[in-house]
C-alpha cells in the first residue's frame, strides 16, 4: 500500500523470469483495479532525468506570453494537439471549466501509418525545441510502460497475454501536460479539474507527488492519491470499464483547489491516456458476464465512444 490509500506495485516483477513474481503482480494489479480502479507504480520506463527534462520544458512552455501559446491552437480538431486555453474544458454534467490550460501530443507514425489512421499532426513549438524532444520521448516510454500494465490486465482477465497488444499499437493515445495556473481569486464553483472517470482504458499519470488528486472510494468517501517520487499514478478509464463489464472498475477523481495560503502556486501534471485504435470493438467481454453481473453495456466501437465523450465535455460541439 502506498502512503495514500491506493495500492503500490512494481513492474519489475512481471517483467521478471520468476512466474510466481509475474503472477503476483498480475493478481494485485487486478485486485486493486476491481477495489478501487488506482494503484501506485514503479518500475516503469521513464528515467529520472527524462522526467526532469519534460518538466523544465513544460514549465518553459507555460511561460510564455499568451499571445504565442495561442499561435499553438489548433481549430477544428476538438482540441486533439496543440495548445487548449484555460478554462475550456469542464467534466462531464458540469458548465463550469475547469481551473487549467493543457497542451496535447499525440501518436508518433511512420508515412505510411500517417495516411491509414488519419489522426492530426503532432504540433511543434519553435520557441521551445526540447518541449517537442522530451514530450516525444515521454510519449513513448509511458506507452511501452501501459502496454506492459495492460498484459497484466489480459492474464487476470483469463485472455491472451498480447490480446491488447495490437488494439493499441499506434492507438489514438495523448499526453498531456497540463498548467493549473495560481488561484487568484476566490473560484466560484470551478476546481482545478471537476469529479470525473477518464474516458480511455488506462490512464498513466506523472506528477501526482503533491496533494491535490482524489480518488473516490466506492462508499462515496475521497481519499488523497499521492505517490512516490518514483512512482506513476495508474487508473482504469471508461473503456476498459465498459469491455469488462465494470469488473475492472473506472473511479471517479478530481483534482481539488489546494488550501488558501498555496493558491500562489502552479501545479504541473502530465497524464497519458492511452487509447485503442477508433475500430476496437469495446463490445463487453464474454468471459465477463455472469448471472450475478449480467452485459451492462451496449456493442460500441472506441471511436464512437470517443466522439460521444467529446461532445459531453466541450472539447467538440
Amino acid at each position: 500500500m502506498s502512503q495514500t490509500g491506493i495500492p503500490s506495485v512494481n513492474l519489475a516483477d512481471f517483467l521478471s523470469e520468476d512466474l510466481s513474481r509475474k503472477q503476483k503482480f498480475v493478481n494485485e494489479i487486478g485486485k486493486a483495479y476491481e477495489e478501487i480502479g488506482f494503484v501506485a507504480l514503479k518500475g516503469h520506463f521513464l528515467s529520472d532525468d527524462l522526467v526532469e527534462n519534460l518538466y523544465k520544458s513544460v514549465r518553459e512552455f507555460y511561460s510564455l506570453p499568451t499571445e504565442t501559446k495561442q499561435n499553438y491552437i489548433v481549430e477544428g480538431i476538438g482540441g486533439q494537439r496543440g495548445y487548449t486555453a484555460f478554462g475550456n474544458e469542464h467534466a462531464k454534467g458540469r458548465t463550469v471549466g475547469d481551473l487549467k490550460e493543457f497542451w496535447h501530443f499525440g501518436q508518433y507514425l511512420s508515412q505510411e501509418d500517417k495516411e491509414k489512421f488519419n489522426y492530426p499532426e503532432n504540433v511543434n513549438v519553435e520557441e521551445i525545441p526540447d518541449f517537442n524532444i522530451y514530450g516525444e520521448e515521454t510519449f513513448k516510454q509511458l506507452e511501452k510502460t501501459g502496454i506492459y500494465v495492460l498484459r497484466a490486465l489480459a492474464l487476470y482477465l483469463g485472455l491472451d497475454e498480447l490480446y491488447f497488444d495490437d488494439k493499441v499499437t499506434n492507438g489514438n493515445s495523448i499526453l498531456r501536460a497540463i498548467h493549473y495556473p495560481p488561484i487568484t481569486e476566490e473560484p466560484k464553483d470551478a476546481v482545478r479539474a471537476g469529479a470525473h472517470g477518464d474516458i480511455n482504458l488506462i490512464t498513466l499519470l506523472m506528477g501526482a507527488q503533491g496533494k491535490g488528486l482524489q480518488v473516490q472510494k466506492h462508499d462515496g468517501t475521497w481519499v488523497d492519491a499521492i505517490a512516490e517520487e518514483d512512482e506513476l499514478v495508474i487508473n482504469v478509464g471508461d473503456m476498459l470499464s465498459r469491455h469488462t463489464n465494470n469488473k475492472l472498475k473506472s473511479t471517479i477523481h478530481q483534482v481539488v483547489n489546494p488550501e488558501k495560503e498555496l493558491w500562489g502556486t502552479s501545479r504541473f501534471s502530465i497524464p497519458f491516456f492511452m487509447h485503442p485504435v477508433s475500430n476496437m470493438d469495446l463490445s463487453v467481454l464474454e468471459n465477463c458476464i455472469s448471472e450475478e453481473n449480467p452485459k451492462q453495456f451496449e456493442d460500441i466501437t472506441a471511436g464512437d465512444f470517443l466522439t460521444q465523450r467529446l461532445r459531453e465535455i466541450g472539447l467538440i460541439k
